[in-house]
């Protein structure tokens, strides 16, 4: 067996509505289905979907800190620098608080969360060297600097 890709993420939320404007009005992917009330399938147009939210109520919500299980999903948002800049420029806009910014080498990263306290990476491919040399894929993480303030 291969793998191809993955997938998808299927999330449960607390606030359904609150969820979605977040995926889909903030970070722009595309609502393709719902079950009113229950769930709702977003796509960024790769595939049918890659986030699935779906209504939990008040529920605990996701541990903080170290320990096992899932630490951030991560959406890449563009290619460059200047795309980054534009996805930090949005969300501060939305009064999103970005908690962290990372140069990983063969990426550049913002990391904030969702409402409901999952961890996001906003990311942007800024090399390909990772192709000819995949050790860098796991480059020491530096401190990112995108260049405008």
């Amino acid at each position: 067996m291969r793998t191809h890709c993955l997938g998808h993420v299927v999330l449960y939320v607390r606030e359904l509505d609150v969820s979605v404007a977040f995926y889909r009005d903030l970070l722009g992917l595309r609502e393709m289905g719902s079950w009113p009330g229950q769930a709702v399938a977003l796509s960024s147009g790769r595939t049918h979907h890659e986030v699935l939210l779906i209504a939990a109520g008040d529920a605990p919500g996701p541990l903080q800190g170290r320990r096992l299980g899932l630490y951030h999903i991560g959406f890449k948002v563009g290619d460059s620098t200047a795309e980054l800049r534009a996805a930090r420029d949005d969300l501060e806009a939305a009064g999103v608080v970005i908690e962290g910014a990372s140069d990983h080498t063969v990426t550049q990263a913002l990391y904030l969360r969702d409402p409901d306290g999952n961890e996001v990476e906003l990311y942007v491919d800024v090399s390909n060297d990772w192709r000819k040399q995949p050790e860098l894929v796991m480059a020491p993480i530096k401190p990112l600097d995108l260049g405008d303030r």
